[in-house]
């Protein structure tokens, strides 16, 4: 492990906590919830995402079996709000379906299961891509894989710790090569980072209220350049 990579990794983290405060992520009331969650949030903003959560909530369909035998019309009538809620409601259904049918619903068995294999399965299912099934195994399983996300890499290569356009295993290989395997750290962290990326780290940049930039008095944001 490069111990100062740790560190400055560590710093960021530090400098971020003392800002925000902890983000007391993933805002579900189940894991299940938490999966859906995931799902309703590709390519749309989290306050879009949740508000389809609470509509399956409110038409109580917020249940896996349900899901898995509800037609995708009905899912997708009740998740508009998320965007491509056709694609979505399919995603959802076919998620359902491989919750109960292999995993009998059940967090703790699906939590049971190897990570890497768990990982395997989770990509194999249509529409699931790398970043949803590490949150799924993140946030709703207790795993300790690192989340990554646009925010990640646009913040990271701004900093210089990540070359542009780094892919996701690249991004991802620097928290988990420089990190201990920690699933709050690896929850919070990843929440710090979305924070950072909404209000201050955008693709305007408002690089004055940054509370990284001083990280390790080494580090310079490469401003509106990410």
């Amino acid at each position: 492990m490069a111990a100062p990579l740790t560190d400055d990794l560590l710093d960021i983290y530090g400098a971020l906590s003392a800002a925000f405060g902890h983000q007391h992520w993933w805002p579900a009331e189940t894991p299940f919830e938490t999966m859906v969650g995931a799902i309703l949030t590709q390519n749309v903003s989290w306050t879009n995402a949740a508000r389809a959560v609470r509509n399956l909530q409110d038409a109580g369909m917020l249940d896996p079996h349900l899901l898995a035998g509800a037609d995708t019309a009905d899912i997708a009538r009740l998740i508009v709000p998320s965007r491509f809620y056709n694609q979505k409601a399919e995603r959802i259904r076919e998620y359902a379906r491989v919750y109960a049918a292999e995993f009998r619903a059940d967090t703790a068995a699906m939590a049971d299961v190897e990570t890497g294999a768990l990982r395997e399965r989770l990509l194999a299912l249509r529409g699931l891509g790398k970043e949803t099934a590490d949150t799924i195994l993140l946030y709703a399983c207790e795993k300790p894989v690192f989340v990554v996300d646009a925010y990640t890499r646009r913040i990271f290569s701004r900093y210089g710790l990540l070359p542009e356009g780094a892919s996701y295993d690249r991004t991802q290989r620097l928290f988990a090569d420089n990190l201990e395997e920690d699933v709050e750290l690896f929850n919070d962290y990843h929440a710090q980072i979305v924070r950072l990326g909404n209000a201050v780290c955008k693709k305007s940049p408002l690089c004055d209220r940054c509370p990284i930039r001083e990280v390790r008095g080494a580090l310079r944001c490469a401003g509106g350049r990410g």
